[in-house]
C-alpha cells in the first residue's frame, strides 16, 4: 500500500459522519414515530387508529413527490448550508407538532418535515462520501444506511416510550430538541465542502435503461407497500388483537429494535458471501413473519420469537436492497438513483399504511399479517427472479 494512502479514518472525518449518520437516524425516527402513537393520538383527537395512520401515509406520498425535484432544486446549493437548513426545519416543524390541538395542524407540521426529508435524503449520500478519503465512501454510505435502517426499527418505541410517559406531544419536542443539539454540533464539525454537480434530468433516460435498478425500484415498491400494511398498525395490533398491557407493547417493540442490530451484523458478515440470495431470502423472512403474526398472538413468547426473526429480516432487507442498488449503478449516478429509490420507497410506505387501513376498517386488524403477507410472497418471487435473470454488479 502507498504511503499517501490513509488507512484510516481522521478525527475530521470521523466528527461529521456521526452527526450525519444520527441526523439520517433522527429524520427516519420522526418519519415513524407516529405509527408507535396510533392510538394515544387517535384517542385525543376522537378518531380512528386507520384515520391516523393517514398522517404516514400522505407524509410518505409527500416525499415520494418532492424528492426528485427538490433534488435537482438542492444541488445548486452548498452541501453545508443544505444539512443544517433541513435540520433547522426539522426542529421546527417537530416543535409545531408538539402543539397541535387538532389533525389538521398535526398534519400540517408532518407536512413541513416531508419536504426536509425529501430534501435531505437527496443529499445525504453525496454529503457523506465527500466528506472522507475515496476509500472511505463505502464506510461512509454504510454508516448512513445503517443509521437508516435503525431508525425504521427503533423509531417507534422510542416515541412510544416517551409518549406513554409524558404525552405523544412530548415525544415530537423531544426529536426537536435532540434536532437542535445535532444541529449544533454539526455547526462545529462540518466542513466546508464545494458545491455538488449539478443534477438534470438529462440522467434519467441511462438510469430507466438498467434493467437491474428498474428491478430494484419495483422492489422498492411492493415490498414496502406490503411491510408497511402490518408494520404501521402493529402497536394497535398488539393491544386489541394480542391483548398485551402497554409495557408488554413497548418491550415487544423494543425486542424488534435490538433485533435489528443483529440483523445489522448479519448483514456485515454474510451479505457480500451470499449477494445473489441474500436480498431474496430477508423478503422472505419478512413474509413469513408477516403469516405468522396472528398465530404467533397465541403466546407471547412465541410474539417475542417472531418480532426478534422480523426485525433481523427487515433490517436485512433494508440494507441489502440499498447496497444492491450502489452496485447496479454508477458513483455519479447514484445519487440519483438513491433519490428515486427514496421517492418509490416512501410510495411503498404510504401505500402501505393506506392498504393496512383498509384492512383495519373493512375486515379486521387481527388479519394484516395475512394481506402483509400475500403481498411479501409476490415480493419475494419477484426477487427471486430478478436475483437469476438479471446480473448484479459486485
Amino acid at each position: 500500500m502507498s504511503d499517501n494512502v490513509k488507512e484510516k479514518l481522521t478525527i475530521k472525518e470521523w466528527l461529521p459522519l456521526i452527526g450525519m449518520t444520527f441526523a439520517a437516524f433522527l429524520f427516519n425516527t420522526s418519519e415513524f414515530m407516529p405509527i408507535g402513537l396510533l392510538s394515544t393520538i387517535a384517542e385525543d383527537f376522537a378518531m380512528t387508529e386507520a384515520e391516523i395512520g393517514r398522517i404516514v401515509s400522505i407524509y410518505a406520498w409527500v416525499v415520494m413527490i418532492l424528492s426528485m425535484p427538490l433534488m435537482v432544486m438542492a444541488s445548486r446549493y452548498g452541501l453545508r448550508t443544505l444539512i443544517l437548513s433541513t435540520l433547522a426545519v426539522f426542529i421546527l416543524s417537530n416543535s409545531l407538532a408538539s402543539i397541535a390541538t387538532d389533525f389538521w395542524t398535526l398534519l400540517g407540521a408532518r407536512l413541513i418535515l416531508a419536504c426536509a426529508h425529501a430534501i435531505y435524503w437527496s443529499i445525504a449520500t453525496p454529503a457523506v462520501v465527500r466528506m472522507v478519503a475515496p476509500q472511505f465512501k463505502t464506510v461512509a454510505m454504510s454508516m448512513l444506511i445503517a443509521g437508516s435502517s435503525m431508525a425504521v426499527i427503533l423509531g417507534m418505541p422510542l416515541g412510544r416510550v416517551i409518549g406513554l410517559h409524558a404525552g405523544w406531544r412530548m415525544s415530537f419536542l423531544t426529536m426537536a430538541i435532540i434536532a437542535a443539539c445535532t444541529l449544533i454540533y454539526l455547526c462545529f464539525v462540518f466542513p466546508k465542502l464545494e458545491k455538488t454537480e449539478k443534477f438534470t434530468f438529462k440522467q434519467l433516460p441511462e438510469l430507466f435503461r438498467n434493467k437491474n435498478l428498474m428491478g430494484l425500484f419495483a422492489i422498492a415498491a411492493l415490498v414496502p407497500t406490503a411491510q408497511y400494511a402490518a408494520y404501521s398498525y402493529i402497536e394497535p395490533f398488539m393491544k386489541f388483537v394480542a391483548k398485551m398491557p402497554d409495557n408488554m407493547v413497548t418491550i415487544n417493540l423494543m425486542i424488534l429494535g435490538c433485533a435489528g442490530l443483529l440483523g445489522s451484523a448479519i448483514f456485515a458478515r454474510t451479505y457480500e458471501k451470499h449477494v445473489k440470495v441474500f436480498l431474496t431470502l430477508s423478503i422472505a423472512g419478512i413474509a413469513v413473519s408477516h403469516l405468522l403474526l396472528y398465530p404467533a398472538t397465541v403466546n407471547e413468547f412465541a410474539m417475542i420469537a417472531l418480532f426478534i426473526f422480523w426485525g433481523v429480516c427487515m433490517t436485512c432487507f433494508g440494507m441489502a436492497s440499498q447496497a444492491d442498488l450502489m452496485a447496479a449503478t454508477t458513483v455519479s449516478a447514484a445519487p440519483v438513483a438513491m433519490s428515486i429509490y427514496s421517492g418509490i420507497f416512501n410510495f411503498g410506505i404510504g401505500s402501505g399504511t393506506w392498504v393496512g387501513g383498509m384492512i383495519c376498517d373493512h375486515i379486521d386488524i387481527a388479519y394484516i399479517g395475512y394481506g402483509a403477507g400475500i403481498l411479501t410472497i409476490l415480493g419475494t418471487i419477484f426477487s427471486a427472479w430478478l436475483a437469476s435473470h438479471l446480473h448484479k454488479k459486485h
